[in-house]
């Protein structure tokens, strides 16, 4: 049986699945904790860890199974300047670091309107466009590179020497790309960082085949042919694209949710609540709405069991607290906003309930954003948690299906490498119920009535 192996990386961790060509389902997944370093000269990924990590699994996992392509999914806001030998000219800054106030007006100044790029203005380096402004501007290092590639394409690059950029990763609030015309916008025009820019390819596209040095590491043979890759959330959404009709939305759920509605409502889109256009593999382009609900899903459990009992199930039925956004105030629906309780749990398990209809509460407002229709597909480890899934279908009304996949991100990288095979399967998901629609109205009433200001998260 041959596979595909996906080099998966993810915002918490990295990831190398083994994905088997017959029934795209993983057969064998290796994971790290991606570590980020302090700098200097600013807080970043390790590449040379990731690397070391994937050659290993490669290695590993190549002398089990017959490997016959490597495809590539990452998280969206990051992108690698290199020098012309290939090695990068600065490290790779994690996004979550804060740009300095002076770069940020600057830049503020010359990016592109929401209407252009379908990208709203986010904190610290979610916009690609402000990190390469700031680094262009602040780091002499940055002036001399050769290329500037996008991330699943850095590490494409890695395997191949082929350098590419691909319109999945440009087109996930960048400011760097047009989804409406499908090329660069014109900040890249406008900052004269067109010649940074290699050639654009498609996520399906074989860039290159398993350079020597690679082949040396990975204990792989020379010429393996390798995708170019995608960004993770559409990856989520690609298996789906091909094998519905009409309109449907996907949830991908994992350090960020990230809601993608297809063929739905017109909605005109507000980048004050954190809603964007993303761009699918096909080119087109998708309403979407976004918050960090993995996140908020660890600070809020802190460490505790997700379990509850039906006395926490019953005492929740009847007025139980509700956790109110947001957790995370510097990104979704609610930005600015700070989480509070409307009463302390009493118990973990009225927290860890309240908690997952919370994130069931803002994965709904964000569809509802969207102008979301037809079926809800979650993808992730949200889909594992019949409280959020059960609280969804209340409170969207629409019936609610998840992914027969347990990692979504990396089958729909591995159907790039598989043309014309079937994927996307789904199962049912639980029915909306009647005991849920009380807390549901309560929490819409509650968030829609109160304006507080920012300050610290619940635990």
């Amino acid at each position: 049986m041959s596979h595909v192996a996906v080099l998966d990386l993810g915002k918490t961790n990295v990831k190398l699945a083994l994905v088997d060509r017959a029934g795209l389902r993983e057969v064998a997944v290796r994971k790290t904790p991606n570590a980020v370093r302090p700098g200097p000269p600013y807080p970043h990924f390790d590449t040379d860890a990731q690397w070391a990590f994937f050659a290993a699994a490669l290695r590993e996992l190549g002398e089990a199974h017959e490997i016959d392509a490597i495809s590539i999914t990452a998280h969206g806001a990051t992108g690698a300047l290199l020098r012309a030998d290939g090695s990068l000219a600065l490290p790779v800054l994690d996004y979550e670091h804060a740009i300095p106030a002076e770069a940020v007006a600057a830049y503020d100044a010359v990016r592109p309107d929401f209407a252009e790029t379908g990208s709203p203005r986010l904190g610290c380096g979610l916009n690609l466009g402000a990190q390469l402004h700031w680094q262009m501007q602040a780091f002499p290092e940055a002036r001399d590179a050769a290329l500037f590639l996008t991330w699943p394409q850095y590490w494409a690059h890695r395997l191949t020497g082929v350098a590419a950029v691909e319109p999945t990763s440009l087109g996930c609030h960048t400011d760097l790309w047009n989804p409406w015309t499908g090329e660069l916008s014109s900040l890249v025009e406008s900052m004269r960082w067109r010649e940074l820019f290699p050639p654009v390819r498609g996520a399906h596209d074989v860039l290159g085949g398993l350079s020597a040095q690679a082949a040396r590491e990975t204990g792989l043979p020379v010429g393996l042919p390798v995708h170019c890759g995608i960004h993770d959330s559409n990856a989520s959404l690609y298996p789906h694209l091909a094998r519905r009709d009409g309109a449907f939305s996907v949830v991908s759920t994992g350090t960020w949710v990230v809601c993608m509605s297809v063929g739905g409502a017109a909605r005109r889109l507000d980048p004050a609540r954190d809603t964007l256009v993303n761009t699918d593999a096909q080119g087109h382009p998708v309403p979407s709405a976004r918050f960090m609900g993995g996140r908020e899903f660890e600070l809020v459990r802190n460490g505790r069991d997700v379990i509850w009992s039906e006395t926490d199930m019953e005492r929740m039925f009847t007025g139980g607290p509700m956790l109110l956004p947001a957790v995370e105030p510097g990104s979704g629906p609610f930005r600015c906003r700070a989480a509070r309780w409307t009463a302390e749990p009493a118990t973990d398990g009225e927290r860890m309930l309240a908690l997952s209809w919370y994130l069931a509460l803002m994965t709904t407002t964000c569809l509802e954003l969207t102008g979301g229709a037809g079926p809800v597909i979650v993808e992730g480890p949200f889909a594992g948690n019949g409280a959020y899934l059960e609280m969804l279908a209340t409170a969207t009304g629409r019936p609610v299906e998840t992914a027969a996949s347990a990692t979504g991100t990396a089958v729909g990288a591995a159907l790039l490498a598989c043309p014309g095979a079937a994927a996307g399967a789904t199962r049912p998901g639980p029915p909306g119920s009647a005991l849920l629609r009380e807390h549901a109205a309560r929490w819409r009433c509650t968030v829609g009535s109160v304006e507080v200001p920012v300050s610290g998260s619940p635990a």
